[in-house]
């Protein structure tokens, strides 16, 4: 007999991550929203303590742990979401959290709304030692059309959504995969997140709403996959490859202004990791790729611009003072 409360799985790819995985654990384990299961994928660490730390949640029956070779974040998350039992799926990576009542809104969310496959929330942004920040990532939740999610990706990341499970169905096999079960771009080591909510949104009918409430704590990583920006951009320029096959028109008529801001994006990564020189090329490639992205939200161009020769200017004399 069906349970009166739909089953959420909950997948979250692990690597090397002893430091932050108790604690996301916790978040999806306390949730006031009981139903649930979670599925731990033990992405072939390396480190020894993850996956013994792994195994040592299965007391809780709720849990369930896959270890596997390395496959990268797509493909843990697509090893996770294979094995998902649950009528809905949610994705949290193991270093950041949910907060207590996130799945409950969202499972309510999804049974108030039934052409939305794909529900998210905002992000309140913690520091790399797990500091609440008095920063939220999140802006529109409605009226989400593919040059959206090219263009500014309203999901925002990888931790926040939550998906019918008959979206996985639909969007299986992406571009060049074999695998009746891979959801994620194996071959996207960065961007996969964008390139599956634009499958979402331009190849099925389900549409993608998010909750204008921070649910998810998202924790800013100097060190992660998206601190190099050159391997990010050049993740991001396959991801608009295969973009163009699907979502064509899409990718023709706003391909340009996502491209612009991507490179402003990255010109911004830039100037945080103290890389005034690539900061300013990032924005030139910008404003070359599309220049009405200056008349279209000025003040966000012109402080990248400011922050960028200001970065100029002071790594000389931070070099003169040591």
């Amino acid at each position: 007999m069906k349970e009166t409360n739909p089953l959420v799985s909950v997948v979250m790819p692990c690597y090397n991550v002893a430091d932050t995985l108790a604690e996301a654990v916790s978040s999806v384990l306390n949730q006031t929203y009981e139903t649930l299961e979670l599925i731990l994928v033990n992405d072939g660490s390396t480190d020894g303590e993850t996956p013994k730390l792994c195994d040592s949640f299965q007391e809780d029956s709720r849990v369930r742990v896959i270890h596997q070779a390395n496959l990268g974040l797509a493909g843990a998350r697509n090893t996770g979401l294979a094995a998902a039992q649950g009528d809905y799926v949610a994705l949290l990576d193991s270093d950041d959290l949910y907060e207590p009542e996130k799945l409950a809104l969202h499972v309510d969310h999804l049974a108030a709304n039934p052409k939305v496959g794909l529900s998210f929330s905002y992000s309140r942004f913690l520091s790399e030692a797990g500091k609440p920040l008095l920063l939220t990532q999140g802006k529109q939740v409605r009226g989400i059309r593919p040059e959206h999610v090219l263009c500014r990706n309203p999901v925002g990341n990888g931790s926040t959504a939550v998906l019918r499970r008959e979206v996985l169905a639909a969007v299986a096999k992406p571009q060049g995969s074999e695998s009746e079960h891979e959801y994620f771009d194996t071959e996207l080591r960065q961007s996969e997140d964008v390139e599956f909510w634009l499958r979402v949104i331009a190849t099925t009918q389900w549409n993608i709403e998010g909750i204008d409430k921070p649910l998810t704590l998202y924790r800013l990583n100097s060190g992660g996959l998206s601190a190099n920006t050159a391997e990010q951009l050049a993740s991001w320029e396959l991801f608009l490859e295969k973009a163009s096959g699907y979502a064509q028109s899409t990718v023709s008529q706003f391909g340009s202004y996502a491209r612009a801001y991507q490179l402003r994006y990255l010109a911004r990564r830039s100037v945080h990791s103290r890389s005034p020189l690539a900061a300013l090329a990032y924005l030139r490639d910008a404003l070359r790729a599309e220049p009405r992205i200056l008349l279209q939200e000025p003040f966000r161009t012109l402080a990248t611009a400011a922050a960028a020769f200001g970065c100029v200017l002071l790594v000389p004399f931070a070099w003169a003072q040591n």
